[in-house]
Order: structure tokens, then C-alpha cells, then sequence
């Protein structure tokens, strides 16, 4: 057998003859073998390369969860963060409306026991798990919110105890209707300077010189302005719950019917117009349409 490889040999092809069955047999192994060691050796190469890809690709995805696992570490820390800074916020606002709350029942003078702002309404319940010391957030927030919710009801029953003891105090009629001058007549029985004759007076007279100022004894609304038989010039006030007050023998009136008045505002000037002996007010305090003592009314500030 003559094989023949294409290949030159100083210009001639190259020519081996085999003339037995074992160089041909060898022959043939030598080339078996040449063949499936070039391709195993391209599988490894090929195999390794692969590898190698999917080591790179491995690679690169854990690096790529590694930057995910920071970024939540990061949200949850400025989450974490932000909630805490918000919990701070809820806590600071209870413990100003504790104040508040404790100013106002001074100002409105009510029991302490009553609203107590510096405990926590009582409450209880049966004991949760010790083993677990965990903090749930949504706990501590809900309960600040209670908390918050709670001093608000408690501060608004205080506003209406304190607006409605404001308004009290400041309809019922108090002090002088006079910022100068004396009193003159008291209320009761007297004799009438006109007559002679024992008669009920109804008022208390503050005398002082012609033209000067007359007060709202409280605040209301002028319900008289103008003249009435007896007492001249007259202004009267409703202050509310029952409350009215008068004043007579004015020389000048200085509101009108319907007017807002202020406790201590100047609502004439005093004259001597009616039935009257001279410069004086005629002051009146009613109470559900009947004239009472004025007496109590003035001498309380």
C-alpha cells in the first residue's frame, strides 16, 4: 500500500509504501489516535471556554445582587430613618398639647384629676408573649395616634368648658357702669325725690358731671336706643342668659339698636334727661325680664 501526502519534500511529493498488514494497521491506529486526540483536545478547549463564560456570567450576578442587597440596606436605613424622625415629630406634639392642656385647666380652674395630662388614660389588657422583644412600628405609630387623638378630645371639652365659662363671664353684667363718680341712690325702697312718698326704686343711681362716659357693665346687643318715659335717653343691653342691663337720663347716646358692645365700651354721656334731679346714670341689671340688685353685680371685677 502506498500512501501519499500532499505536502512537498524539496519538491516532490512525499510517498511512504507500507508492504505489511501490521504497518498498515499501525499506520491506521496512529492516525485513529491522532484524530480523537485533536478531538478531545477541542471538546476540553471547547468545554473550558464554556466554563469560563459561566463562570463570568456566575460572577457578574452575584456582584449584581451584591449592589441590590446594598441598595435595600440603604432604603430600609433611610426608611428606618424618616420613620423614626416622624415617631420623634408624634411624641413632640403630645407633649405640647400636655401643656397646653395643663395651661388651660388652670385658666379655666378645673380639677386637675378631672384631665390629667401628665399620665396616659388608664387602660389594660392580658400580658403579651416576654420571649418576644420585637418593636412593630405600626404599633408605636397607631398608638401615638391614639394618644394624639385622645388629648385632642380631652383639649376640645376643655375649649367649650373655657369658651362657655368666657361667656358667662362676659355676659353677666359686673363693675360700674361709670369710669367717674359715686353712687348716689341704692336699690329698694326710698323716697321719691318727686313725690315724697316712700316708692321702689329699681336701680342704683351713679351720679358724676354732665357729659361723662357711660360703660357696658358686659358684652351684648343694644336691644333700646332712644327715648322711654321715665327715663329719658335710655340705652338697654341683652347679654345673654338672661341678662339685661339699662341705662337711664343719658344726654347723648352713642349706639344704636342692633350694635355689638364690649364690656367697658362707652355707650353714652351722661345727662340729666326724664325723670331726673340731675346729671346721673340710672343703672338697671335684669334677670329673665325682672330688675334685680344691681348692688352684687357692681361690686364684683
Amino acid at each position: 500500500m502506498n500512501i501519499i501526502f500532499v505536502g512537498k519534500l524539496r519538491g516532490k511529493p512525499l510517498r511512504c509504501q507500507l508492504q505489511s498488514t501490521k504497518q498498515v494497521f499501525f499506520c491506521f491506529s496512529l492516525f485513529a489516535t491522532l484524530g480523537l486526540t485533536l478531538l478531545y483536545t477541542g471538546y476540553w478547549f471547547g468545554n473550558q471556554r464554556a466554563t469560563g463564560s459561566e463562570l463570568v456570567a456566575l460572577e457578574r450576578n452575584i456582584g449584581e445582587q451584591k449592589q441590590l442587597i446594598s441598595q435595600a440596606k440603604l432604603n430600609a436605613k433611610s426608611e428606618m430613618d424618616a420613620l423614626v424622625s416622624r415617631i420623634g415629630e408624634m411624641q413632640a406634639n403630645v407633649i405640647r398639647l400636655n401643656a397646653l392642656g395643663k395651661r388651660l385647666i388652670k385658666m379655666a380652674k378645673i380639677d386637675p384629676a378631672e384631665f390629667d395630662f401628665s399620665h396616659t388614660p388608664a387602660y389594660g389588657g392580658v400580658a403579651a408573649d416576654e420571649n418576644m422583644v420585637t418593636v412593630d412600628f405600626d404599633n408605636v405609630i397607631s398608638q401615638l395616634n391614639e394618644d394624639l387623638a385622645n388629648r385632642k378630645l380631652q383639649l376640645d371639652v376643655l375649649e367649650n368648658v373655657l369658651m362657655n365659662q368666657q361667656l358667662k363671664l362676659a355676659s353677666k353684667p359686673s363693675g360700674r357702669p361709670i369710669k367717674t363718680g359715686w353712687t348716689s341712690s341704692y336699690f329698694g325702697m326710698r323716697t321719691d325725690p318727686f313725690s315724697g312718698k316712700l316708692a321702689m326704686h329699681k336701680g342704683m343711681d351713679f351720679a358724676g358731671k354732665e357729659g361723662s362716659e357711660i360703660i357696658a357693665a358686659a358684652d351684648g346687643v343694644v336691644t333700646w336706643s332712644g327715648r322711654r318715659s321715665g327715663y329719658g335717653n335710655l340705652v338697654e343691653i341683652n347679654h345673654g342668659n338672661g341678662y339685661s342691663t339699662r341705662y337711664g337720663h343719658n344726654e347723648k347716646l352713642l349706639v344704636k339698636v342692633g350694635d355689638d358692645v364690649k364690656k367697658g365700651q362707652v355707650i353714652s354721656l351722661m345727662g340729666s334727661t326724664g325723670r331726673s334731679t340731675g346729671p346721673h346714670v340710672h343703672f338697671e341689671v335684669l334677670k329673665n325680664d325682672r330688675q334685680i340688685n344691681p348692688a352684687s353685680y357692681v361690686a364684683a371685677k
